[in-house]
């Protein structure tokens, strides 16, 4: 999803915006923040930063620069005096290593990505066999890698609020800490790389894939997010005036501990999600998560509820947590997610609901039957890449908006999708090899 190239180094079908064959694929600038200074611990305490990527020519953030627009979105945010504050909950698949090498008191696990790589990716050795979610056994079969995501994640600046098996052969999960959105981003970003890195010198390979098995469910990217004024107060809460009995205008039941500007935010969500679903999954695999849909906890309707699972969109609120706590968890997004484009997507479409005073479109999910799925009157979301794509990229698009992301970066971010559609469309898979490679031509019927 980069500029010119994508993820495994080929240059992109088309043209896109920012670095192409016209330009000679030029160098842009890397504009280094300070505030995000570290140490890397597990490589000898050297220094780290992040950068945001400006033009070269106008010094101006790019378009579509994962960190300057999610400073877009904290601009427009205090627009409103409001801040955009979030967490994000990672579900990874830890396949094993297959290979090492002993050398005097210590292991290289160097040749772990090879190893993968000569079985083809396939009949992976999970960390853990069997379905275990928070379990208190499961994790003293790894703790010293268990154990050093904490420590050297605190060290890393990426604090972790709660760490544990979750349903799936070798499969944790990690809540981080919740904080100012473009922080929450940033610490997603890092904890892939600290899962990795760690992982290395145990012998583990943190996956994020949001589908490793066809059979069980995938591995989630979940973002809760939330609004603050100028004093900090969440502003998805009630007044403790209306707190007793809830908002006696709220649209739905559902709502009635929400505030009417946490309404519109959720509305605002609710209208243009479908329209955004390649920020929130942009990977080809990342939709066989959604295939199964609420059978594998992954949501693929335009739904929502309170403290609901089974919607896309979670409302936690009272009665369960403080009004303090009020916020909303969207379950769409898998591991695979780019952290800085879903939260971006969701408080952009959510503060363009607060600016609209959108009604919510449609009932809550409990309200909800399988006629109404049937019939048409639940709207699902897309299940394939090439389908998101296509809804993201046409003309009305609420994500060419620009209060949303704009056309220039909708063509850009929408043309390395169209690129990884057309290199899935190009593969032949084993399931293929498997279904035609003897029977191919003869009559299915019997």
């Amino acid at each position: 999803m980069g500029s010119g190239w994508d993820i495994h180094d080929a240059v992109y079908a088309r043209e896109l915006l920012i670095s192409n064959k016209q330009n000679g694929y030029r160098d842009i600038i890397a504009s280094i923040d300070l505030s995000t200074y570290r140490r890397i611990p597990w490589e000898d305490n050297v220094p780290f930063f992040l950068v945001s990527f400006l033009d070269p020519e106008t010094k101006q953030p790019l378009s579509v620069d994962p960190r300057g627009i999610t400073k877009i979105v904290s601009e427009r945010a205090a627009k409103f005096g409001r801040e955009c504050y979030a967490g994000v909950e990672y579900e990874v698949f830890h396949p094993l290593q297959v290979s090492a090498v002993r050398c005097a008191d210590h292991v290289l696990w160097h040749k772990t990505a090879t190893s993968l790589a000569e079985k083809k990716f396939t009949n992976l050795r999970p960390l853990t066999p069997g379905n275990h979610g928070y379990s208190l056994l499961r994790t003293q079969l790894n703790n010293e890698y268990f154990n050093a995501i904490f420590d050297l994640g605190r060290q890393f600046r990426i604090p972790i609020e709660g760490h544990h098996t979750e349903t799936g052969p070798g499969v944790l999960e990690t809540a981080l800490a919740y904080t100012k959105v473009l922080e929450i981003a940033d610490n997603a970003v890092l904890f892939k790389y600290l899962t990795k890195s760690v992982g290395m010198k145990h012998g583990v390979i943190p996956s994020f894939m949001a589908k490793p098995w066809g059979n069980l469910p995938g591995c989630s990217g979940h973002v809760h997010v939330s609004l603050r004024d100028n004093t900090g107060t969440n502003v998805f809460s009630l007044r403790e005036v209306d707190g007793k009995g809830g908002r006696k205008d709220a649209q739905y039941e559902d709502t009635r501990y929400l505030s009417q500007e946490g309404e519109w935010f959720l509305a605002g969500i609710l209208d243009g999600i479908a329209d955004v679903m390649p920020l929130l999954v942009p990977t080809v695999n990342g939709y066989k998560r959604l295939v199964g849909g609420e059978a594998f906890w992954a949501p693929n309707a335009v739904t929502y509820g309170y403290d609901s699972r089974a919607a896309s969109i979670r409302i936690i609120s009272p009665p369960s947590v403080p009004p303090s706590a009020t916020r909303l968890e969207i379950r769409v997004p898998g591991a695979d997610m780019n952290p800085y484009f879903a939260l971006s997507a969701i408080f952009l479409l959510g503060l363009r609901g607060i600016e609209k005073k959108l009604a919510l479109p449609c009932e809550p999910i409990r309200l909800l039957t399988a006629e109404d799925r049937a019939s048409g009157k639940v709207k699902m979301l897309p299940t394939s890449l090439e389908a998101a794509t296509q809804l993201m990229m046409r003309p009305d698009s609420i994500a060419r908006e620009s209060c949303v992301f704009g056309n220039d970066f909708v063509d850009h971010f929408g043309g390395t999708r169209e690129h990884e559609v057309r290199l899935w469309n190009q593969a032949v898979t084993d399931w293929e090899g498997q279904l035609y490679t003897l029977l191919s031509g003869f009559p299915s019927a019997r």
